[in-house]
């Protein structure tokens, strides 16, 4: 007998994976894939959308046919940031752009400036300015810069939800993916802002992203659900344990706090310390904290190697020593060594003198004594005035970090702060979602 199946197919910014999960949301199976980048007219790097669509339609063809498996729902989830543009024809305008190309400062400042001010439009979206992640202003950037090219758009589709319409043809968006520091939603009244409309720019009202719609691959009936961010995803398979308020700190590249009981507006001081918004599943605001802390962990670490002559994952082996950890607890960001100035253009602090260590395992602990204290810093920012939340999850890499679990646990005393057991959450999440009887 075949095993029924929801796929799930979870784009991150470097790694692309299919996961496939039963009824009872057990991982059956998991495929990790890595596509070599391609270029933008620009010359600039991009994800090689044509190889990944080929790579979409060739594996649920498979598995549509196959003898193992019954595949009766799938799913996308992917990081935020990135829109596709159609023609008339249905076909793709453009590449997908990268966030990390450089936005020129004078695109988003014309938006500021007519609409209320860099600060209060910030605000109201909820969006940090970030140039090209804020993908609302990546989209005026192209109308800007690119006129010839943007004239044959007829429509504006977030990442997941082209992936979607590639097998079902629906031109749709959800919330989640709206509500992603894009620039786009006006968070005070729960609707686009209105400077989108009236820069001519149109996008497809937002639904839920639990709508699923069917397609027939192979003479099968498959729902496809129209995919979800990658963030808001992760916070499904929490809600559904969880019984009481909660916070969640997902670890990688990015550190991502999100606190989805925190229903207080966001203010400009927060905004101006890493804050932003997004929407969830629920279509309910969800207060996080966006940190680019895995990146600067990394490219410091390597520094340090180097230094100490150890090998370059030499981090994952030191054991926490308490004798290492001298600081006071509270606030002591005067006393940093790492990060003393802020974290700096590079990500790297050279600065920082490392002959003042004895060892390659005291520098770690400094290094993630500093580390945690941002990262407690960016959780101190969503806690509500009347904060009752009392467990914190851990998920993602950092929640096997010794030196950090335990120094979150001694900063935060009145908080449970659990190292998360829920794997691929955001896989997961999405393909909850999307679940059908079996």
């Amino acid at each position: 007998m075949r095993q029924s199946v929801t796929a799930i197919f979870d784009l991150g910014k470097t790694n692309k994976k299919l996961l496939l999960f039963d009824q009872k949301f057990q991982l059956f199976f998991e495929h990790e894939e890595k596509f070599e980048e391609t270029l933008d007219e620009d010359g600039f790097p991009c994800d090689d959308l044509t190889r990944i669509e080929n790579w979409l339609r060739e594996t649920i063809d498979e598995l549509s046919q196959s003898d193992e498996y019954d595949l009766k729902a799938v799913n996308f989830t992917t990081y935020g940031a990135s829109v596709v543009y159609l023609g008339e024809d249905g076909k793709r305008v453009g590449p997908l752009y990268n966030y990390l190309k450089n936005m020129p400062e004078s695109i988003p400042q014309e938006i500021y400036e007519k609409y209320g001010g860099k600060d209060e439009f910030c605000r109201k979206t909820a969006s940090p300015a970030m140039g090209m992640i804020n993908a609302g202003l990546q989209v005026y950037w192209f109308k800007k810069t690119k006129p010839e090219c943007y004239a044959k758009v007829k429509h504006i589709l977030n990442f997941p939800q082209y992936l979607s319409y590639l097998f079902t043809g629906k031109i749709v968006s959800d919330f989640t993916y709206t509500g992603c520091h894009t620039t786009m939603w006006d968070f005070d009244e729960m609707e686009y802002h209105p400077w989108l409309k009236q820069e001519g720019i149109t996008l497809p009202q937002p639904i839920s992203s639990k709508t699923t719609y069917p397609a027939t691959i192979n003479g099968k009936t498959i729902e496809f659900g129209i995919g979800v961010h990658d963030s808001s995803a992760s916070l499904v398979p929490y809600f559904r344990e969880s019984k009481e308020p909660f916070i969640l700190c997902s670890t990688g590249t990015w550190i991502v706090i999100m606190n989805p009981f925190n229903s207080e507006p966001l203010t400009i001081h927060q905004l101006q310390n890493g804050c932003l918004c997004y929407l969830s599943t629920e279509m309910k605001q969800v207060k996080s904290s966006l940190l680019f802390l895995g990146y600067v962990h990394d490219v410091n670490v390597e520094r340090i190697s180097t230094h100490f002559n150890v090998e370059k994952d030499a981090y994952k082996n030191v054991v926490l020593n308490p004798g290492y950890l001298t600081e006071p607890t509270g606030d002591f960001s005067n006393r940093r060594v790492f990060f003393a100035g802020g974290l700096p253009p590079g990500h790297i602090d050279e600065k920082v003198d490392l002959t003042q260590f004895g060892s390659f395992d005291e520098a770690y602990h400094r290094l993630m004594t500093d580390f945690t204290q941002i990262t407690w810093e960016g959780l101190q920012m969503i806690f509500p005035e009347k904060d009752q939340t009392r467990t914190i999850y851990i998920s993602g890499g950092f929640n096997r970090n010794e030196i950090f679990i335990h120094l979150l646990k001694k900063w935060l005393p009145g908080k449970q702060i659990i190292a998360s057991e829920v794997k691929n959450a955001t896989a997961l999440g999405a393909a909850m979602i999307v679940k059908r009887e079996m």
